[in-house]
């Protein structure tokens, strides 16, 4: 029998615990100086789904000018509104939990879930993430769009590894069950 898909947030905050500023700007994350790509690549070779919010879906393709970056793996939006799927991207509108579940049930490899928030909190709540791999940047930011939402759940978490990019630090977390 093959081992179980795992559900795995990938990213990137201050120092604070904020993913963006208030007017969704990631430009913080940019000033500061990595390593390389900063593990980008060696994890994204370790996916093959993606699971994104509409609303960092749209900030996405906003950035990218419309070209979507994650043409190779397979792509899952969630959102409550009904949108016509793209050739790279199914909307989704129905039980996280549910869904999550029958994704993990399939052969592939880990599902990572980019964002955002919203997406995220549902995730946390039905306590169906698997590993948390943040990248800490050197930067307090005071204010803006956090991490993890607050909410009404608890996750226990065993420290798997850490490692640095330049002045970035990666700590690398899998959720005890």
């Amino acid at each position: 029998m093959s081992e179980k898909r795992k559900l795995v947030l990938f990213i990137a905050t201050s120092l604070d615990g904020y993913i963006a500023t208030k007017d969704d700007s990631l430009e913080w994350l940019f000033n500061v100086e990595g390593e390389g790509d900063n593990g980008i690549s060696e994890f994204y070779d370790t996916v093959d789904t993606i699971l994104l919010g509409k609303r960092t879906y749209d900030w996405i393709m906003d950035q990218e000018k419309g070209e979507f970056p994650y043409k190779n793996k397979n792509c899952y939006v969630f959102t409550k509104s009904s949108i016509e799927d793209t050739e790279y991207v199914k909307f989704v509108n129905e039980n996280v939990t549910k869904f999550a579940e029958t994704l993990k049930s399939l052969d592939g490899k880990s599902i990572w879930i980019v964002g955002g928030g919203e997406l995220l909190y549902s995730f946390m709540k039905e306590k169906l993430v698997d590993e948390i791999i943040v990248t800490i940047a050197p930067t307090i930011l005071g204010n803006g769009i956090p991490l993890f939402k607050e909410g009404d759940y608890q996750l226990d978490l065993s420290l798997k590894g850490m490692r640095t990019f330049n002045q970035f630090a990666e700590l690398h977390y899998v959720v005890k069950k």
